[in-house]
């Protein structure tokens, strides 16, 4: 090998060993930095120079001309990669999940300091005071107030689980543009690291990294695949549909509810739309939507992965009452808030609508077809004909009731031909919300509110009516409720209450535990993966010191192949 080219030999080793160093004082000074992985220097020989070239001989007649430092490798594993995303959102999913639970308890349990179950207890309590002394103007007025703090604090609750849900709303909006704004970012990265690493000679590590960290929080956020072409380039795709693909990121576009103003996300470039005169989309978003949240969630099926989507089931899509549940109880079903707000509001439905009922079988309701002289006919109705004296009645005939509708009259006065007055009970219409006794639609009678004396419970011979008074007893104890039509235990207005909030605490506690597990399966990935992509202190300046040797073996040695060259060049006389 000529003296001269050996000198090229300790020059590859100077600078590869320079290159080193610098890669690993990088990695030591990201050591504490988050997101960022090992990098690991790869050294590879150099061009060899042939000399002869003798088919009999084992090999060819080389020299070597050094060392390359070959490449930078970005060291991660691709499945802990993936194992790692898919279970940080199945985590996260519980993690929300359990996180409402516990809101929703905390709103049962406790308001203003004291539990709703005390309310129950002192509507019940009132209710035994009455069936003591039934006259008592006192003990009558007791109730009426009781019923009142009930549907007030009832109203509190129900108005503080739509406050949340509205609270979950404005999050929901918070993610999806975070989501977007993150898909427009690998995007960039892409373009990035694709123009770095173009000239197969640089490689973009710490770009990647950025790209990487991104993958991870989408992976939180939903269900994610992803795959890298041979350029470099990262495509992305959310459940199951492109959402950055090539140079486009499809972003997540969101419907708003008029009534709700909840958001729904969903994909324009599946969703049918119209032009309109001022230029904007008007989208028809069916079979569009991001997520279907009519499936079983089943990690099975993979359907409780990422924390959106577990924000979407817990709010719902919108403000829930009794009739969810006698409607359609699936579509409510596995919403935390909105089963609660139908379970709720079903308690109060059922208070409301067994205390009217007992008070209208005590005026003497009949029902069956009302027929007036002209012919008209009101089929299977309840109706009263007017009394002004009549036990348990208005001045106006009316019947008494405790609790009345807000926004529309319990009962509609009807006037016969013949001159007679009837008082005809509007029933229920669930395709009519004005016409329901619901949380949102419920009062205290206001006559009844004023002079709650009206109740009198003294029949037409000076008795006490023991047998309204019973009736009222029997209502607070009968076990005839339950919480929902796959709840097959009955209960009665006091255990159901305290069946509600067991039922919460009881699904909170599971959804914990299966996050606490989880987070378990995600820390135990973490650390494997970690193991591969951490950067250890000690390793780095074990290789710092190796790094450091072969700079000073490589200068040695073109100190030798120097003072070699002077003594040659110096003996010729040259």
């Amino acid at each position: 090998m000529p003296l001269m080219g050996s000198l090229w030999i300790g020059t590859s080793g100077l600078q590869t060993s320079q290159n080193a160093l610098n890669t690993t004082a990088h990695n030591l000074s990201n050591v504490d930095t988050e997101g960022y992985v090992r990098q690991q220097v790869q050294q590879g020989s150099k061009f060899y120079n042939t000399l002869s070239v003798n088919p009999n001989s084992v090999a060819n007649q080389q020299y070597g001309l050094g060392v390359s430092y070959s490449a930078v490798k970005h060291i991660r594993d691709y499945f802990l990669d993936r194992t790692y995303r898919e279970e940080s959102g199945r985590a996260m999913f519980y993690q929300v999940s359990s996180e409402t639970l516990e809101e929703a308890e905390n709103l049962l349990g406790e308001l203003n300091g004291e539990a709703f179950q005390t309310t129950m207890s002192n509507l019940w309590t009132s209710v035994q005071e009455l069936s003591k002394d039934p006259t008592n103007t006192v003990t009558q007025g007791l109730m009426v107030q009781r019923a009142e703090e009930m549907i007030e604090r009832a109203v509190n609750i129900y108005d503080s689980l739509c406050n949340y849900q509205d609270n979950l709303n404005m999050q929901i909006k918070q993610k999806v543009d975070l989501i977007n704004e993150y898909g427009n970012q690998i995007l960039e990265l892409n373009d990035q690291i694709r123009n770095i690493e173009s000239g197969g000679i640089e490689h973009a590590n710490d770009l990647r990294d950025v790209r990487d960290s991104i993958l991870d929080t989408l992976g939180e956020l939903v269900n994610m695949t992803y795959t890298e072409n041979i350029y470099g380039d990262v495509s992305v795709r959310i459940e199951g549909v492109d959402f950055v693909k090539g140079s486009m990121c499809y972003e997540i576009g969101m419907q708003v509810d008029e009534t709700t103003g909840f958001y729904t996300p969903f994909w324009p470039m599946n969703a049918k739309y119209e032009l309109l005169d001022n230029g904007t989309r008007e989208y028809n978003i069916e079979g569009a939507e991001v997520f279907d949240l009519t499936k079983e969630i089943s990690s099975d099926l993979e359907t409780d992965i990422g924390g959106l989507k577990a924000m979407l089931l817990a709010r719902g899509d919108h403000r829930a009452d009794y009739t969810d549940i006698q409607k359609d109880y699936s579509a409510v079903e596995q919403s935390v808030i909105m089963n609660l707000q139908a379970e709720f509001d079903q308690m109060i439905h059922n208070v409301a609508s067994k205390i009217n009922e007992v008070l209208q079988n005590a005026a003497g309701g009949v029902r069956g077809d009302l027929v007036l002289s002209d012919g008209t006919t009101y089929s299977d109705v309840l109706y009263f004909e007017s009394d002004p004296n009549g036990y348990l009645r208005k001045e106006d005939g009316q019947p008494i009731q405790m609790f009345a509708k807000i926004t529309t009259d319990s009962y509609e006065k009807v006037t016969d031909p013949d001159g007679t007055v009837y008082w005809v009970y509007a029933e229920e219409d669930f395709a009519l919300t004005d016409s329901l006794y619901t949380l949102s639609n419920i009062q205290i009678d206001r006559e009844l509110k004023q002079a709650p004396a009206l109740l009198g419970f003294r029949l037409e011979d000076g008795s006490e009516d023991m047998d309204t008074v019973n009736a009222l007893v029997d209502a607070f104890t009968e076990e005839i409720y339950t919480l929902n039509p796959k709840v097959k235990k009955t209960t009665s207005f006091m255990d159901y209450y305290t069946d509600l909030v067991s039922q919460v605490a009881n699904s909170g506690s599971v959804f914990n535990s299966i996050y606490e597990n989880q987070l378990n399966t995600v820390e135990a990935t973490e650390n494997a993966r970690q193991q591969i992509i951490g950067v250890s202190s000690d390793d780095e300046l074990s290789a710092m010191i190796r790094y450091q040797n072969a700079y000073n073996a490589s200068s040695r040695y073109i100190n030798t192949v120097s003072q070699m060259l002077e003594h040659i060049l110096n003996t010729l006389g040259i």
